[in-house]
């Protein structure tokens, strides 16, 4: 059986995820229990017809049933279960722009005399534990609704137990650093393109910006550096078994620097992984590398 449980903060896209899931055949269930989730994999497996199951688990819970699912999860991991966890996200200022303009009522604020950003402080809070269990995190603050079904459905239901999912993303520190990073380099030590007049409108991907960070020895080591780092450590967390890892590589706009970095290490691991996922945020796109060849990008898959 495969188990993918859905859980974050209300208005990250929790509903999405979980219907992106329903319409490629998993049985879906909202706002289940956690104290029923044993039981219903149990009935479920009887039958023999269910082998694959996803159900949202949140701060809608009782609090007791939260306390309980850390533990829950880890008796779900020792059996013969694929099961992971996935834990949706957003800035909390994004957060309040939501309801704001859907004008809808935060769960927490039902029953309680908070305010908005109290209740939504209090979730995150509430939430903690089952954040830090999670296999993988999903800042949702950019995305569009395309583009979370996109990753849901590429990432967490192909994704085999035995597999490291690898993704590189580039990112601009002064647009802040992604929340679903798991490693973090920042490259803005590295000569930069944007201060000639003539680089500036070009990207990390382009061949004058590629000749021009070629051109310093200290960007090659930058890169040679993390690419061993990483070949070093990847097994380690494989083996512990970890089923995603995001490398987020950051300069100041997230345009140059950090997009060349990105794609040369993909580049480069690609061939050991067998496939890596590149993101390169404030480019807003996208693709997949397998082996030594890439698959052409999709034309601004953010914008959608």
């Amino acid at each position: 059986m495969q188990l993918v449980i859905i859980s974050g903060r209300s208005g990250s896209g929790k509903s999405i995820a979980l219907q992106a899931l329903e319409d490629i055949g998993y049985y879906a269930i909202d706002n289940l229990p956690a104290m029923l989730l044993g039981s219903l994999i149990d009935e479920l497996r009887d039958e023999g017809e269910r082998t694959h199951l996803a159900v949202s688990i949140d701060a809608r819970n009782l609090p007791a049933a939260l306390e309980r699912l850390p533990a829950l999860l880890e008796e779900l991991r020792a059996r013969p279960i694929d099961c992971q966890v996935i834990y949706l996200t957003t800035d909390s200022r994004i957060l309040l722009e939501r309801y704001s303009a859907t004008r809808r009522r935060h769960p927490l604020t039902r029953n309680s005399d908070m305010t908005l950003e109290e209740a939504i402080e209090k979730e995150e809070e509430t939430l903690n534990e089952i954040r830090d269990l999670a296999d993988l995190r999903i800042d949702t603050s950019r995305l569009s609704v395309h583009d979370l079904r996109r990753r849901i459905s590429d990432q967490v239901a192909h994704q085999r137990k035995d597999q490291l999912t690898l993704t590189f993303e580039s990112f601009g520190y002064k647009h802040g650093v992604p929340m679903d990073a798991d490693l973090v380099f920042d490259v803005r030590c590295l000569p930069n393109p944007y201060w000639d007049p003539t680089l500036r409108q070009y990207t990390g991907r382009d061949a004058t910006i590629i000749a021009f960070l070629r051109g310093y020895p200290i960007v090659e080591e930058m890169s040679h550096d993390i690419q061993a780092m990483l070949e070093r450590w990847l097994p380690a967390y494989q083996n512990s078994q970890r089923s995603y890892m995001t490398v987020a590589i950051g300069c100041t706009g997230g345009q140059h620097r950090s997009v060349y970095i990105a794609e040369q290490l993909a580049q480069k691991l690609a061939p050991l992984i067998g496939e890596v996922q590149l993101r390169h945020r404030e480019l807003e796109l996208q693709y997949t590398l397998r082996g030594t060849r890439a698959e052409p990008p999709t034309a601004s898959p953010f914008s959608e």
